[in-house]
């Protein structure tokens, strides 16, 4: 491509505001923003744009979801709040036995990939919610695919990065470096066989994908390099429409999708931090965010031991939320030092987000990933079709309730989040990003309740976030003194330089209470926007 006379240096702090319209749509790439927002132009309903946004990120942020990922929603349809669950379960080959001698479920190849469900996902939406017609969803993202679309400054990073993991994999060079290098940042990228992959599971209302052409395609690679998927797995899929969980905090309540996903660990964090008072502490002070630190440990060492498939937990939910159980967790917080915690004992018993709403009062939290950067690496040839990793989220453990086996879901990072207040809707919410998610939606969610602060200015606002090593990682706008101070209480503190993929990234559509119009927030740490009429 030709140079452009300046560089893509970043130098200075960018401070978004936030928009008010009464359709919305946000997303972390615009042209997937735009693309939801010309169906709310021609009459579709929220979920129509959810769908059509959702299509279009397969197209041109490749390198955080595709046609072979996972998808959730939550959904305020004007009276109830309801959930899907779309993610795909193990295939029927995918036995704990394949797997021997290992330590970890693998990240990357056949090994680690689960049925695909985000079509399942844009198809039942669609049959429940849709006002236009299926197939004029998929316009947008075909002519992006067909015509080519310019690679956004962020997508494009995101590109190089998966070079060095995925270059290997099968199919994943061919399709997404065919000139032995990613594009750069405004440079044309066409993808016409995952244009025509497009046109053909809109004209079948994707059966195409489940049943029929792609199905048979996906099991012949798979054979072919010894994968497990087959075409039965595909046709045995199903999305679950389920009721969401909630936690209410200081007057509202957060609301996840329940296990298999980790949804629940923000709910849990919350319902913890809520037995300490904050008042008077600074919200970006280290009083608070220890206390935000430690109450996250905590949730997460439950959720990483009891949540699964809901089939196989030895757990319900309700227990893990329970008020009474969480104050007792949030007893062993010491707000003056760092500490390790092991779960509780209980009876037994690379992503993207998008939010949608319009006029009439519906508004759509959608999720939808790959799960790692690209995935799995594979690509079933000449149909755009990168397969998700899902399976990496399974167990190795024996008797563990997330323990790899057929037909389980595995334990999931993406988590669309919705809050309302007595019964009402108040936001459409997410923060994408693996064991960001849940750590995300405590900060964010914190600062608007505890602290007063707006969408935009929450989400702007500095993270921090727990790495599976035990580090705890800074962004680099986090206050020097809040740094060091936390360093003394016994946090191990990495500073990341700037820019990171390692802290989310998060989309907000705020209700105005009388009826009025939204108020839309985007991520300034991705390429997106929120647009609106």
């Amino acid at each position: 491509m030709d140079t452009l006379p300046f560089s893509f240096d970043f130098p200075y702090d960018s401070r978004r505001l936030p928009i008010f319209a009464s359709n919305v749509v946000a997303t972390s790439q615009h042209l997937a923003a735009t693309a939801g927002l010309r169906m709310l132009v021609r009459g579709g309903s929220a979920a129509d744009a959810a769908i059509a946004t959702a299509i279009t990120l397969t197209v041109v942020e490749p390198t955080m979801n595709g046609i072979g990922g996972d998808a959730f929603c939550i959904l305020w349809d004007g009276s109830k709040l309801v959930g899907l669950n779309a993610s795909g379960r193990a295939p029927a080959l995918m036995t704990a036995d394949r797997y021997k001698g290992r330590d970890q479920m693998p990240g990357e190849g056949w090994d680690s990939v689960s049925v695909p469900g985000c079509v399942s996902l844009w198809v039942e939406l669609h049959r429940k919610y849709g006002k236009l017609p299926f197939a004029d969803l998929f316009e947008p993202a075909i002519t992006y695919a067909r015509d080519g679309f310019r690679v956004s400054w962020m997508v494009a990073q995101q590109w190089e990065r998966a070079i060095p993991r995925l270059k290997d994999q099968p199919g994943w060079a061919a399709a997404f470096i065919p000139g032995g290098r990613a594009p750069q940042p405004g440079e044309l990228w066409k993808f016409p066989a995952q244009a025509e992959t497009l046109r053909k599971i809109a004209e079948s209302g994707g059966e195409a994908f489940y049943r029929g052409e792609f199905a048979a395609r996906m099991e012949k690679f798979a054979v072919e390099c010894g994968g497990t998927l087959r075409a039965s797995d595909l046709a045995a899929h199903t999305a679950d429409w389920v009721d969401p969980i909630g936690l209410a905090y200081h007057g509202t309540t957060l609301h996840e999708i329940p296990p298999n996903g980790q949804g629940i660990a923000a709910c849990m964090a919350l319902g913890i931090l809520e037995n300490f008072d904050l008042t008077g502490f600074a919200p970006d002070g280290p009083e608070v965010a220890h206390l935000r630190i430690e109450a996250m440990k905590l949730a997460f060492a439950d959720a990483h031991r009891y949540v699964a498939d809901p089939k196989h937990m030895e757990v319900t939910p309700q227990a893990l939320l329970d008020k009474a159980y969480l104050k007792s967790r949030a007893k062993l917080i010491n707000p003056k030092k760092a500490q390790r915690f092991g779960p509780g004992a209980l009876k037994l018993g690379g992503t993207v987000y998008l939010g949608t709403a319009d006029a009439s009062g519906m508004m759509v939290s959608l999720i939808q990933s790959n799960y790692a950067g690209f995935g799995s690496g594979v690509v079933v040839p000449d149909t755009g079709i990168a397969l998700q990793n899902r399976a990496a989220g399974f167990s190795l453990q024996p008797g563990h309730p997330n323990l790899v086996g057929p037909g389980k879901r595995p334990f999931h990072t993406i988590i669309p989040a919705f809050i309302t207040k007595d019964g009402k809707p108040l936001a459409t919410f997410g923060l994408m990003g693996g064991g960001m998610q849940p750590q995300g939606h405590m900060q964010v969610l914190s600062r608007i309740v505890d602290f007063g602060q707006n969408p935009q200015a929450a989400i702007d606002a500095p993270r921090w976030r727990l790495h599976e090593g035990g580090d705890l990682w800074l962004e680099p706008h986090m206050p020097a003194a809040t740094a060091d101070a936390l360093a003394a209480l016994g946090h191990q503190v990495v500073r990341t330089p700037w820019p990171s993929f390692d802290f989310g990234s998060s989309q907000i559509i705020w209700r105005y209470p009388d009826g009025g119009p939204y108020l839309g927030a985007s991520e300034s740490r991705r390429d997106g926007a929120a647009v609106g009429f």
